[in-house]
């Protein structure tokens, strides 16, 4: 057989046959910063067992809502995904309590702008991962960086610089798309925080049963003939439910607001993307029996608070000693880079278990 013309075999750097947010979303999941997500806490820590889901296994449950519902709403799907897949890249070891302690530890150094995790998956992307000779980041599309700094509202925060407020026009809701993440996000969290939190064995049925919601759902399982004795199969075809019954109630609520093409509109009016009235209550006394019951739970609050004296070991280190930083850490500050973001980044960028190693070392703990 004649061999092909490597001419035809081959295509250059710009002959790309994928669409922007395709790229976006190839680029995402190519990154360290994505890959790092395998060991990062979601509400267990990493090492707690195979099947707890951790923030990559979130990112993609997220991705995969949003996709199917952006589908349903005549929306981009690969901008939904694209966003998706990057929402939770600033996540610093050990969930929301690593990022508070971090915060907390800025401030009280005397730098107002603190941290937070919207905004870091945004530095992530824009700054921080490193692919070009030329500049920094992963040269993604406007509106995905739009939709990774306004991930979740309110869009202004006080310590955004000026540039990014006039560039992203915050004081406007930003797409569809990234209106849908917010709330795939929601439902993700939600159904794989009950089912961790159940097979942990740290909340049950009877936890719950103060919700409407989940009653609701319960009597979908139980009209497929299974039953809480069915325990291989109950609990999944619970989760199934619960998150069919979110996405389906949320494209019949919200396929009538949306107006494509979409035109931005001010962050002070109603999103066209949510639940009636009525499942908007019964899904926020949800949560709240969730933070009360699972999120602060003993068996979590410990393994947290280890978590977030973690940080602050590793935090009051760098910042007392610079030369305990990587290198090139250390370099970035000898250019004029501010050391106490810096260090934030660095501790930021850890996962779950490097934390710990790290953490160990300083204390001269033999791993």
């Amino acid at each position: 057989m004649k061999p092909i013309a490597p001419s035809s075999r081959f295509h250059a750097l710009n002959d790309d046959f994928r669409g922007a947010f395709a790229r976006d979303r190839d680029r995402i999941i190519h990154s360290k910063s994505f890959r790092k997500l395998e060991y990062k806490t979601q509400v267990f820590l990493n090492q707690e067992g195979d099947f707890f889901r951790t923030r990559l296994t979130h990112s993609l449950e997220v991705s995969q809502i949003a996709r199917a519902m952006a589908k349903q709403l005549g929306c981009h799907e690969d901008l939904a995904e694209a966003i998706a897949l990057a929402h939770d890249l600033g996540h610093t070891p050990f969930g929301h309590a690593g990022g508070d302690m971090l915060d907390m530890l800025l401030k009280a150094k005397g730098h107002t702008n603190g941290f937070e995790h919207n905004f870091q998956s945004f530095r992530v992307v824009t700054k921080l991962e490193k692919r070009y000779k030329a500049f920094d980041g992963l040269n993604l599309t406007f509106a995905t960086l739009e939709g990774i700094l306004k991930h979740s509202y309110p869009y202004e925060k006080s310590f955004l610089p000026a540039s990014i407020k006039e560039t992203f026009a915050l004081e406007l809701h930003p797409s569809i798309e990234a209106m849908i993440v917010d709330r795939a996000d929601e439902i993700a969290y939600m159904s794989h925080d009950i089912e961790d939190g159940i097979n942990a064995g740290l909340i049950d049925f009877t936890t719950l049963a103060s919700c409407e919601l989940i009653g609701h759902i319960q009597s979908k399982v139980a009209a497929e003939g299974v039953t809480p004795q069915d325990e291989g199969i109950y609990l999944y075809r619970f989760t199934s439910h619960f998150i069919n019954h979110l996405v389906y109630s949320l494209i019949d609520y919200s396929k009538s607001r949306v107006t494509l093409p979409f035109v931005a509109f001010s962050a002070h009016e109603k999103v066209p993307i949510g639940f009636e009235p009525e499942l908007e209550t019964h899904i926020k006394k949800l949560k709240k029996v969730l933070y009360a019951k699972l999120y602060l739970h003993p068996a979590i609050t410990q393994k947290m608070y280890a978590g977030k004296q973690c940080i602050k070991t590793l935090f009051e280190a760098f910042y007392s000693d610079t030369h305990l930083l990587p290198l090139p850490s250390q370099e970035a500050i000898l250019k004029g880079a501010k050391k106490h973001r810096v260090i934030a980044d660095e501790i930021a960028s850890l996962s779950d278990r490097n934390a710990l190693k790290l953490y160990h070392t300083l204390q001269g703990i033999s791993l």
